[in-house]
């Protein structure tokens, strides 16, 4: 059964950056997972190379908008092919098969009557290429902030305003059309507000598709078309997708003209799309203008990719925004592979190697579905899967790494470095050492499309000669590990880093990519200052207080399950917290110019629970959440690495 999948493809006006590392190792992972779910999916993933920047870009670096084009899609294929992403397809914007689709496309909505010819004048964005009929010269684009230019010109418009109810009556008949559901909504008031026609023509640019006389396609039917035309030229049974995962900044293009230009075609209309949130960077968006973008590479040779694919799927919410820092990924990387996953294998093998000869060891019949690891194991192999099938990948990881957690605690009740010196326990020796390879195990497999590459490794070390890649999660379950089965070579697979010196190595690296980058738009670098610039004021230690003091204040781990902006408050977020108690604690927070309302939901937090309520906009807030910054700067909100009960006392 075919699954086929695509990412966006990637503008060529900008060189490849985490942000879209993201998407695609997303999609990579979402690939891997369908294979072992018994699909055969197919990934396609490729580059947007047409439009007035691009033109622009390759005539100030005097080169053809081919040539410019071709550098910079070689920086996207050759950063995936570094990470070991497994596409498909590449499909680039200037290929003949691609032509050629988008004229069939464009033919056929013009002879249904759903294109047709007219003039425009109005304000225009080159950044976004995008038309604003609701604007005045000298306007600021409400995308970017950026100057619009005047264009007068005559344009193909496609009739977009005569799909607004077939649209909607789409969406009605399949919620799940475009996901997460706040995208779904903001997708359901635009399209309510009332849709306009669309110009999906140029005569002012030449770089781009030609269609008739000095008219070239616009770059949105130009661009969604790419996911036909890889189906048109390598196998039409791919079409429709089954999944187009993009940016919620291009969740519109996708749910709205996209649909709408197939509509018109008379064409299958994919059938999802997940728009996830955006990464940020130390709670800011990463930007070219704001000078704040990561770059793959610096921690691909530093950290690992692997590294990098963990922390992404583990810290953020797939479908909310998340954050990005050096600092997490590193703390992240030591307590929960290094010191969580890493350890596991390294001390069972070896434990395994040493006392019985490295061969996994015969179970007793104690070892059933009973067994308190084997229960711990069935329900991480359900909440994961589970997860996974809905990209909830954190979810999915948190119930990995609760198993993770029974396992460690089961190896220091038994300690079978004790039992190996009681000829008597021999028995027992065996069901501990079988119990937690068997755990392992079953970790590794549900892990593995997310770490492809060391589960793999503890795959083989474990002896297993089976392709982990194949495995039908459908199938896994407790005591499927083969008895007198020789383990493999034991090696190290996340070794420790010391922070500091590995996020120095990686910042030294981003200064060279960044400069690199920069070389092939035909710019510079300027050199940073070295006193940079301040984010609030430190302030001084508060007077010392008595351990009686302290204890008195009582803070609790909460989980958010609502949050929303207060009205006529910009800085206030309403939120309902469950701290263990019968009913959620209302709480008012000044959190909002650090966080979205969806950021929150689901996060665990720390709650000062017992000071007494206080009243904010009308709104009476019962507890304070914790929150650290300098003095005007940012809030920055204190939480858990590791899995922690709703309710838990901080002490």
């Amino acid at each position: 059964m075919k699954y086929y999948l695509t990412t966006p493809i990637y503008y060529v006006n900008a060189a490849p950056h985490i942000g879209h590392t993201y998407t695609t190792l997303a999609a990579d992972t979402i690939k891997r997972l369908k294979r072992m779910q018994g699909y055969e999916p197919v990934l396609t993933t490729g580059t947007d190379e047409h439009g007035q920047k691009v033109e622009r870009s390759a005539q100030a670096m005097g080169k053809s908008p081919a040539e410019f084009a071709t550098v910079i899609s070689n920086e996207f294929r050759s950063l995936w092919d570094r990470i070991g992403i497994q596409y498909d397809h590449f499909i680039r914007t200037t290929e003949a098969r691609h032509h050629e689709t988008v004229k069939w496309l464009f033919n056929r909505c013009l002879e249904r009557g759903y294109i047709y010819k007219g003039s425009y004048t109005g304000q225009y964005c080159v950044p976004d290429e995008t038309f604003h009929n609701d604007l005045k010269p000298g306007d600021p684009c409400p995308v970017c902030g950026r100057p619009t230019e005047i264009v007068t010109e005559e344009n193909y418009f496609f009739k977009l305003s005569a799909f607004t109810d077939k649209l909607l009556k789409f969406y009605d008949e399949n919620p799940d059309f475009i996901l997460p559901e706040a995208r779904r909504n903001e997708v359901l008031a635009f399209v309510r507000g009332g849709l306009t026609d669309l110009s999906v023509s140029r005569t002012t640019i030449q770089w781009g598709i030609p269609i008739e006389g000095k008219h070239v396609v616009y770059v949105w039917f130009d661009a969604l078309t790419n996911y036909l035309s890889v189906a048109k030229d390598k196998d039409e049974s791919l079409w429709p997708a089954d999944l187009h995962l993009v940016g919620k900044e291009i969740a519109r293009f996708h749910a709205v003209f996209w649909p709408a230009f197939l509509m018109a075609a008379d064409l299958p209309l994919p059938k999802r799309v997940f728009a996830h949130g955006w990464l940020l960077f130390e709670n800011d968006k990463m930007s070219k203008s704001r000078g704040n973008i990561v770059r793959t590479d610096p921690i691909r040779e530093v950290m690992g990719i692997e590294a990098l694919r963990y922390f992404l799927f583990r810290e953020v919410v797939f479908g909310q925004d998340g954050t990005f820092s050096y600092d997490a990924l590193v703390t992240r990387y030591n307590s929960e592979l290094a010191n969580g996953l890493g350890n596991l294998a390294s001390r069972t093998l070896t434990m395994i190697k040493q006392y019985r000869d490295g061969v996994i060891p015969s179970a007793s019949t104690e070892l059933s579905v009973d067994h308190p690891l084997a229960a711990a194991a069935r329900d991480a192999i359900d909440t994961a899967s589970r997860a996974f099938d809905t990209f909830e990948f954190s979810k999915g990881l948190e119930a990995i790494w609760a198993m993770l957690s029974e396992v460690d605690r089961f190896i220091v009740e038994q300690a079978p470095w004790k039992l190996a010196k009681q000829p008597e326990a021999a028995q027992q020796l065996s069901d501990a050492l079988y119990a937690s390879a068997e755990t392992l195990r079953i970790a590794v497999a549900l892990l593995y499309p997310v770490m492809p590459e060391s589960t793999a490794n503890i795959w083989s070390q474990l002896g297993m000669t089976s392709d982990l890649a194949t495995l039908e999660l459908a199938k896994l379950a407790w005591g499927q590990l083969a008895t007198g089965q020789p383990i493999g070579v034991i090696a190290p697979v996340f070794p420790r880093i010391e922070a500091n010196s590995a996020i120095d190595r990686m910042r030294a690296l981003e200064e060279v990519e960044t400069a690199r980058q920069a070389k092939l738009f035909g710019k510079e670098v300027p050199a940073k200052s070295e006193e940079p610039a301040s984010e609030g004021t430190l302030l001084p230690p508060s007077p010392k207080i008595d351990i009686d003091d302290f204890v008195k204040v009582d803070i609790r781990v909460g989980k958010v399950l609502t949050a929303e902006r207060v009205k006529g408050a910009d800085k206030l977020l309403h939120l309902t917290v469950d701290i263990g108690e019968p009913e959620p604690r209302t709480i008012v927070a000044g959190i909002a110019l650090s966080y979205q309302p969806e950021q929150m939901v689901g996060r665990k937090v720390a709650i000062v629970a017992n000071l007494h309520p206080r009243k904010l906009r009308g709104i009476e807030s019962n507890g304070m959440i914790v929150a650290a910054s300098l003095e005007g700067a940012k809030p920055v909100l204190a939480g858990f690495l590791e899995d922690v009960p709703v309710g838990a006392r901080l002490k």
